[in-house]
């Protein structure tokens, strides 16, 4: 796990000290040492920061050449499988090693098979950049399911690259802007989804697609043509649609018995480094699966984290706690109070350097740095709900849609605008919030944009729902669930879209911030593909969701740990901006600090704030993106 930045500039151009500056900016990531490489008649260069996790020795530094001189590569994550990779590489090509680090392996097979197929055969999480010293062709690219971020744009007349925008920001021509589209998007879900970013003409890679660069005028400039430069080398939608159309035969049991074997080899996998490694621990099913297979299989005690809350609704620590025994794991548990949210809160535009905002990536950082102290690589619970249909908006969604789908989308617009005036008069909670959440999402003409309405916040933003499915971030659905349940559809634009963006980008910047590496084992590609094999029915069962992963559960876990309701780590933001965070969120939000920027609705705003202080709707997701948006803003607007 490290950063990785460089640039393409004229032959000749190439500035050392620029370098230097780029590599300093994501000393986070890879505070264990840096390299550069340069080659100033190519106009090419490399940075690379090393956070040292498998072949600690000067073997694994980068950025490192291939045996041959050809390939110069500068990469980001683990392969978890390079050790079946070296073993085909010394048959097929006779490779002589210098180190253990699979990076050199991932190397070794791009100079054996080429950069495409040696992706192909990989199995991590990881983004890169190599450059092939024959043709004068930079490649970027990104793991299948988007772990691992990496930006691009042109910076005056220069490509640059790099693990976070603050490596761009480094150039001398670097001037701070906003792409409204990009902001728009962030207000509604909570993040910047790919190929955008929050600056105009820096774009984000995709999952599990590269880029092929020639010379530093081989980046176009706008969102459209940057897209169709990109080549996927790997594609959810074809894999989907490859285990659809090879359904389970075997019965459930056996599906079962292949989910564990496949979830202990992506855990056994996974927990191969030359460093300590532990867990992160939330109380829930997926958390507790990940460290029951590691607690069998390590040899040894593993130590756990979790974060507790002092809302006991949303407070996991306890039974966290009861798992950890039960496992006989070293469990650490760090409480959470608002006072120290609102510290934490004050860090976040420095540690998410594009705007972001899932509450989450408080506890996440706060556990980041906990762990920190004692391991340096986490395995995480991550994508249970995503890969095995876990979310409670599947079900209601499944339950809603087909009762008003019949009725015409003008008599569902004038029933939902009644439904609205109606919930704004009841409480917050309940059967109110409840009316408040759906009123403003049934007015729509497809399952596609109700869906998308699902995961936007309520309250947020301007963006039209036709809009979102129109937008390049938005995803295509498989031909195979063109005519699926809905709630099959949910699932694939979880994986295809809030998953990459959202949750990895929360884990990735969390984690690189505390120079801790966190992997997630129930995103090897195995698994998705399993995922997909298997019948919807057996998924769920009585509105609950993760059937069989609550079956693995009750049969190596505590009693309640298979039946406990999901929470994650959930945190009270909506609690907490009508109470300790108050003063706060509207110092931020005053009506003479948003009239400064003429991005931002201040009217609206002030109505949703004042809603929901009065308790009259819960707009906490909303106003937190809105918050993050403000604080990052200040940030940067002033470097």
């Amino acid at each position: 796990m490290c950063g990785l930045a460089g640039l393409m500039t004229k032959p000749g151009d190439i500035a050392e000290v620029l370098c230097e500056k780029i590599g300093a900016s994501l000393a986070h990531r890879g505070p264990d040492g840096q390299g550069i490489w340069m080659d100033r008649d190519a106009g090419v260069a490399l940075v690379h920061r090393r956070l040292s996790i498998v072949d600690l020795s000067p073997a694994g530094a980068q950025p490192m050449h291939s045996a041959d001189g050809r390939w110069v590569i500068a990469f980001n994550g683990e392969i978890y499988n390079h050790q079946s990779l070296r073993a085909a590489l010394e048959k097929d090509a006779a490779a002589k090693w210098r180190g253990h680090s699979d990076t050199e392996v991932l190397l070794e097979a791009i100079a054996f098979w080429g950069v495409e197929a040696a992706l192909q055969r990989s199995s991590g999480m990881f983004a890169l950049a190599v450059w092939d010293r024959q043709t004068g062709i930079l490649t970027l690219a990104r793991d299948r399911m988007g772990e691992k971020p990496l930006y691009v744009g042109r910076v005056g007349g220069d490509i640059v690259f790099g693990s976070e925008l603050r490596a761009l920001r480094q150039h001398p021509a670097w001037q701070h802007a906003i792409e409204p589209t990009a902001l728009e998007w962030m207000l509604q879900v909570g993040y910047v989804p790919a190929p955008w970013s929050i600056h105009p003409g820096v774009f984000k890679l995709p999952a599990g697609c590269m880029l092929q660069l020639k010379g530093c005028m081989s980046l176009p400039g706008n969102v459209g043509e940057f897209q169709q430069q990109l080549k996927r080398y790997w594609n959810l939608n074809h894999e989907v649609d490859q285990a659809r159309s090879q359904p389970w035969t075997g019965s459930r049991e056996q599906a079962l018995a292949e989910i564990q074997r496949l979830l202990d080899d992506s855990v056994r996998q996974q927990m191969l480094a030359d460093v300590p490694v532990g867990a992160l621990l939330s109380g829930g099913i997926d958390s507790s699966l990940i460290a029951a297979s590691m607690a069998r299989q390590a040899g040894r005690k593993i130590r756990t984290f979790t974060v507790g809350f002092d809302i006991p609704d949303l407070d996991e620590s306890t039974a966290a706690s009861e798992i950890a025994a039960f496992l006989g794991t070293d469990h650490v548990n760090l409480p959470l109070s608002s006072s120290r949210a609102l510290e934490i809160a004050h860090v976040l535009p420095e540690v998410y350097d594009e705007p972001f905002a899932d509450a989450a990536q408080i506890p996440a950082l706060m556990l980041a740095q906990a762990a920190k102290e004692f391991i340096g690589v986490a395995l995480t619970g991550d994508a249970g709900d995503e890969l095995f249909h876990g979310y409670t908006r599947y079900f209601s969604a499944a339950r809603l849609w087909p009762k008003v789908s019949w009725l015409p989308s003008r008599a569902r617009e004038r029933i939902c605008r009644s439904a609205g005036k109606f919930a704004a008069v009841l409480p917050a909670t309940g059967f109110g919030r409840s009316l408040i959440r759906q009123a403003g999402r049934l007015k729509v003409s497809s399952p596609q944009a109700y869906a998308a309405n699902l995961i936007r916040f309520p309250g947020a933003g301007s963006l039209p729902v036709e809009s979102m499915l129109a937008d390049p971030a938005w995803p295509a659905l498989p031909q195979s669930l063109e005519k699926a349940p809905l709630e099959e559809q949910m699932r694939f634009y979880d994986q295809a879209f809030a998953l990459p963006e959202g949750i990895h980008t929360k884990l990735d910047r969390a984690s690189m911030r505390a120079g801790l590496e966190l992997r997630v084992p129930l995103l090897d590609s195995r698994l998705v593909a399993l995922s997909w094999r298997l019948p919807l029915q057996w998924h769920t069962r009585r509105g609950m969701g993760k059937c069989l992963l609550r079956e693995l559960a009750a049969k190596q876990l505590p009693p309640q740990a298979s039946t406990r309701r999901k929470h994650g780590f959930d945190v009270p933001v909506s609690q907490w901006l009508r109470g300790p965070l108050r003063k706060w969120a509207d110092s931020l939000l005053a009506p003479e600090a948003l009239a400064r920027n003429p991005l931002l609705d201040g009217a609206g705003i002030r109505m949703l704030f004042d809603m929901h202080q009065a308790g009259k709707a819960d707009y906490g997701y909303a106003l937190w993106a809105l918050l993050m948006f403000r604080l990052w803003d200040l940030h940067h607007a002033e470097q």
